[in-house]
């Protein structure tokens, strides 16, 4: 792919963004952004929240890590399905009957002023890490493809990367990202069967052979059985279990498009299925990392070529490959589409629970409310970039692997707060649910790193589960009984 059909590709992606920006954003206001005043269709909301929930980690982290995990990510998404249904039927219907805009409004009323903000500062926290990991991921592989040759500095890729997604999102919000979403999800499922098609064609098998040399190489193992094990399939069902329970349920950022739906049965329609189909997809694209694999290993490509980064072999064999310019163009618009797709709403998300959590601007008029959303939309625009740049200097690991580590420490005491408030009917001394919240992360890692040798156990992507246990101790001996009326 020639740099100017690149080039094409991004402007042409971006414009149709902004074009469907400037068509849902009309007669917007600040309902408009935090709710689109409940009026999503669900099966769109369902769709968009398959691009959402795969982002950029997806597309480039789940192939790449293949060579060194085979399928078990695969345990981990059954768990995932597990966790929706938690959602769609304990979490879902709590958030629809309380009318909530942020969901951690349910803190407040269930604790209090202390631990609302608490759990709000959490989400924050979470989703800034989150949401520039998913950015980082994009922005490197543009680095690498094309803005590296011009000897354009990775921080100005950083900053067109996160302007563009301002641009998109700044008046229309979380209805404009349900419809973007979308789109996304399209580019990003074309791009996925279209390289998968291109890779069998290329070493000549037809779909039934592609799927028996995927199913018989090394690649293909699902069920991890030795409890010894790091990818021992109860730990990955589990954990992947509370990770989505926590990272959608207990996530403003997945909530909101939930919330917007037309009622709850609207919604809870929406994640069922959405569920379903996540499993199907996310096999695809472990079927799409062996194909890789098994491509390269005929090419002679190998992961020193790409300084053993497994992440970028999807991106070398799609735009250095032999595979033709179509597979080039459509791996782009995949790319871009997964990241985008995750980090917009990320940032709609966080202006929102900024401005209801922490400022609460319903008390403000209309004129006012818009004032504070544009300039926290700002805020955690330039946030984003900060983080971005800090993950860009110290990382070296997966990104998909970083990702669940930070989610872990970070998500773990709003899992703990929330199991509390539902399984418990007991009083908290509110005050006090701040320095557990930060206890329980700090004891979590100390564990984390010392537990392999003080107890023979190597802790992997369960420390949320730990660290979801410690704040729910801790709450516990900080409650008493509910005083009888």
């Amino acid at each position: 792919m020639t740099t100017a059909v690149i080039i094409l590709v991004l402007l042409g992606y971006f414009l149709l963004l902004i074009a469907v920006s400037l068509y849902t954003s009309r007669n917007a206001d600040t309902q408009t952004f935090f709710n689109a005043h409940h009026s999503s269709a669900w099966y769109l909301v369902a769709y968009g929240m398959i691009g959402a929930s795969l982002s950029g980690v997806t597309f480039i982290s789940v192939p790449g890590n293949v060579w060194q995990t085979a399928f078990a990510y695969l345990q981990m998404v059954f768990g995932y399905f597990l966790g929706y249904l938690v959602i769609a039927f304990v979490l879902l219907p709590l958030y629809y009957r309380l009318n909530v805009v942020s969901i951690y409004q349910y803190l407040r009323k269930r604790f209090g002023e202390y631990t609302y903000k608490t759990g709000a500062s959490f989400f924050l926290l979470s989703r800034t890490i989150g949401a520039a990991f998913r950015l980082y991921l994009m922005a490197s592989v543009l680095q690498f493809i094309l803005f590296d040759a011009w000897h354009i500095p990775f921080f100005v890729t950083v900053l067109v990367t996160i302007f563009l997604i301002w641009v998109y999102t700044a008046k229309g919000g979380i209805k404009t990202v349900v419809y973007t979403d979308t789109l996304q999800t399209t580019f990003m499922l074309v791009s996925l069967a279209i390289t998968m098609w291109s890779i069998s064609k290329a070493m000549g098998w037809d779909m039934q052979e592609m799927i028996q040399q995927v199913s018989q190489s090394k690649y293909a193992k699902i069920w991890f059985t030795e409890p010894g094990d790091t990818k021992f399939f109860l730990k990955y069902i589990i954990s992947g279990m509370f990770i989505t329970i926590v990272m959608t349920g207990l996530d403003q950022d997945m909530m909101q498009k939930n919330l917007t739906c037309k009622s709850l049965k609207d919604a809870q329609k929406n994640m069922l299925v959405f569920s379903i189909i996540l499993i199907v997809v996310n096999l695809l694209f472990l079927t799409l990392g062996a194909l890789l694999y098994l491509y390269a290993e005929a090419n002679h490509i190998t992961l020193e070529m790409l300084n053993n980064k497994t992440d970028l072999l999807f991106p070398h064999i799609a735009l250095n490959g032999n595979l033709g310019i179509t597979v080039g163009i459509f791996f782009l618009l995949g790319l871009i589409a997964a990241a985008y797709s995750s980090a917009d709403s990320a940032l709609t998300a966080l202006t929102t629970s900024a401005c209801i959590d922490i400022i609460e601007v319903d008390k403000y008029p209309e004129q006012k409310k818009r004032s504070i959303k544009n300039k926290m939309h700002i805020v955690f625009s330039a946030l984003l970039f900060v983080v971005i740049m800090l993950f860009y200097l110290y990382n070296d690991d997966s990104v998909i692997t970083s990702l669940f580590k930070a989610a872990g420490f970070t998500y773990g005491p709003l899992l703990g707060m929330y199991a509390f408030g539902l399984f418990t009917k007991r009083e908290v001394n509110d005050k006090f649910v701040p320095i557990i919240s930060i206890l329980a992360p700090t004891l979590s890692l100390l564990l984390f790193f010392n537990a392999e040798e003080l107890l023979g156990i190597k802790i992997g992507f369960e420390i949320l589960l730990y660290n979801g246990l410690l704040t729910y101790i801790g709450l516990y001996f900080l409650s008493h009984k509910k005083a009888s009326a």
